[in-house]
């Protein structure tokens, strides 16, 4: 299930309206088959895998991170019945599926064959987005903030460039091409004129959709979002919020970031620009709890923290 969940991260923000699913087919204790969700949601991470798999799949056990689904759309067969079909043994699953078209159907449609994996928590944190639009009917939100050790992300003058190192900067990439959508304010996009482009070997065609948070028009190539709640209709699960203090004050307001990647330099600014707004706080008392620490590592000479938002 390991293999599955990380040949599932391979196509984490590329497969829209679909989640990403890594599937592995093991027959006589060697991999015969490995699939992943394709660039726009098809083929499906079962289909692949069984192409590859071929007549060795009759009889062997297949590992997916979601329940196949059973529906039948006009863009491919149900994965269920595929799965059926190839005679597969044994069906393990990591995430039983949210989606009412499918939802405990497909394991039914399985029968016996099908048993329940213990990386349900991995597999919904490979799915987050997913599993946020089933939930609550809009995207799940990354906040990226770069700052000084004192807060801040320019000088008085504006100068940005740069906060943090190359390796800190690398991973921002990476985030990026994790994403659908990557948003900004409309005062970086006049100031910066960011490309927010992917600058990674092998990665340059993986940048995501570009919107800035504006109540005017947007330039050519951009989308315009009206407020943060906008996201709801950007047609994608993952958006990333990289700038400027406004943009991500106003989410954070909105009580929509789901996540923080807070990347922080050992240098101090000063008198400068701070990486906030205001957020809407009412008193200090409001601002603990609602922030818990899920990773933390060492970029070079920066620092990132990233923070899950606590919710019930």
């Amino acid at each position: 299930m390991g293999a599955a969940l990380a040949l599932a991260s391979r196509g984490r923000g590329r497969t829209d309206p679909n989640p990403s699913v890594g599937c592995v087919i093991v027959a006589k204790g060697r991999v015969v088959g490995r699939g992943w969700t394709q660039p726009g949601g098809r083929p499906h991470a079962e289909a692949k895998a069984l192409a590859e798999a071929g007549e060795a799949a009759r009889g062997a056990t297949a590992y997916v991170t979601l329940e196949p689904c059973a529906h039948v759309s006009t863009r491919g067969p149900a994965c269920a019945d595929l799965l059926g079909a190839a005679g597969i043994g044994r069906v393990v699953i990591a995430h039983i599926d949210p989606d009412p078209r499918t939802h405990g159907q497909g394991a039914a449609r399985l029968g016996n064959a099908v048993f329940l994996d213990g990386r349900a928590a991995d597999a919904a944190r490979m799915m987050e987005g997913f599993l946020m639009r089933q939930a609550h009917g809009r995207p799940h939100v990354t906040l990226k903030l770069a700052t000084s050790l004192d807060g801040g992300i320019a000088l008085a003058s504006g100068e940005s460039q740069w906060i943090t190192g190359p390796r800190a900067r690398a991973h921002a990439h990476l985030e990026r091409a994790r994403s659908g959508l990557i948003v900004v304010g409309r005062g970086t996009l006049e100031v910066d004129a960011p490309r927010l482009d992917i600058r990674l070997p092998g990665l340059e065609d993986r940048a995501p959709r570009r919107a800035v948070l504006t109540r005017g028009p947007a330039p050519d190539g951009w989308m315009a979002l009206a407020s943060p709640a906008a996201i709801a209709d950007a047609g994608t699960d993952h958006v990333l919020v990289e700038g400027g203090a406004g943009a991500a004050a106003a989410f954070l307001a909105a009580d929509l970031v789901d996540r923080l990647l807070l990347y922080r330099a050992p240098i101090l600014i000063g008198a400068g620009r701070s990486a906030l707004g205001d957020i809407g706080l009412a008193s200090l008392a409001d601002a603990h709890g609602r922030w818990r620490l899920a990773d933390s590592r060492m970029l070079g000479s920066d620092r990132l923290d990233v923070y899950e938002r606590v919710r019930d």
